[in-house]
């Protein structure tokens, strides 16, 4: 639970008035081997020079290490050329969790959860309308990892701006995002293994504006049955939201606990143990409304356990607000 604590004040740090959002992919490299990496990034204006963002960001496939994780940093950056182009520097802290091999096993794998520290440089050109490109280098200290990557990508202004480069604040938002939604929701479950076995899940969640940046969630989850587990429960969750394009898009973080009874194979067995309590979780989500009742919503979340059957879970599905 204290990891679970670590990983929403990294939420926190960052707020969610993200009014940039970034997909950049690229080549990561750790002291032997090399890989692919992903990251998606948010960003919120502080000031002419001073911005936060949070990002999540997947360290790709490397022989001993499935690393992935969330980063929150504070950054200094100087627009030139008219505010075309931007050059920034930031630090934060990183939240990772990494499905690794023990030393010497063939055979196992245990999922670690852990904090580091993340430094990083950005090169962004802002293009007449909200398009933006983004040239990213990343060094990431940790226990168990140390990895250095460069990555490129494209991002979107979701605010509409006055002149050409960084929104320098965010608008204000109204009281209260979301009064009442009750939303089903089906996708899948990946478990965090080197196999990744997978199956199906669904869910259904009631969700309650509490303030103009803050909701609640209470949702049955069932993340289905394959080689590795069969578990369900009750999910609790708090969210920082933020809407954005005359409200009709809305993102969201969240962090909370997952009250689960899990049925789970042990190293391939076919007997299984049994395990109930509590587990974290934290969450990301989108929504398109599609009228004042009716909204999409995606969202992806990451189980965090103390017995290695973390898991990952993609749902999308239809809400009705009232």
């Amino acid at each position: 639970m204290k990891r679970l604590v670590i990983l929403f004040v990294l939420l926190v740090l960052c707020h969610a008035n993200a009014q940039e959002v970034f997909f950049l992919g690229g080549a990561i490299q750790s002291d032997d081997d090399s890989s692919y990496t992903v990251q998606y990034e948010y960003n919120e204006g502080l000031g002419e020079n001073v911005f936060a963002s949070l990002s999540y960001i997947n360290e790709g496939h490397f022989p001993d290490h499935h690393r992935d994780g969330c980063a929150a940093q504070i950054w200094l950056r100087s627009n030139i050329l008219d505010r075309r182009l931007s050059l920034a520097a930031g630090i934060g802290p990183y939240g990772y969790f990494d499905t690794t091999k023990p030393a010497g096993a063939s055979d196992t794998y245990t999922d670690e959860h852990g904090a580091g520290t993340i430094a990083s440089l950005a090169a962004t050109w802002y293009t007449e309308g909200r398009l933006m490109f983004r040239l990213r280098a990343n060094g990431i200290w940790a226990d168990d990892m140390d990895t250095v990557s460069v990555l490129l990508g494209v991002g979107f202004q979701l605010e509409a701006r006055a002149e050409c480069g960084p929104i320098v604040k965010a608008t204000e938002q109204g009281p209260r995002l979301t009064d009442n939604e009750v939303t089903l929701l089906y996708g899948l479950t990946i478990v965090n293994s080197f196999d990744s076995e997978s199956s199906p899940a669904v869910s259904i969640e009631y969700r309650r504006g509490l303030w103009k940046y803050l909701e609640w969630t209470m949702a049955w989850l069932g993340e289905g049955e394959n080689e590795m587990i069969d578990r369900s429960g009750i999910v609790s969750q708090f969210w920082l939201a933020r809407s954005f394009l005359e409200d009709s898009i809305k993102l969201g973080f969240g962090g909370g606990a997952y009250y689960a009874s899990d049925k789970y194979s042990v190293d391939g067995s076919e007997d299984r143990m049994e395990e109930k309590g509590l587990s974290g979780i934290i969450s990301f989500t989108g929504v398109y409304r599609l009228n004042e009742s009716l909204g999409i919503r995606v969202t992806l979340n990451r189980v965090l356990t103390n017995y290695d059957r973390d898991t990952d879970i993609l749902l999308g599905g239809i809400g009705y607000l009232f």
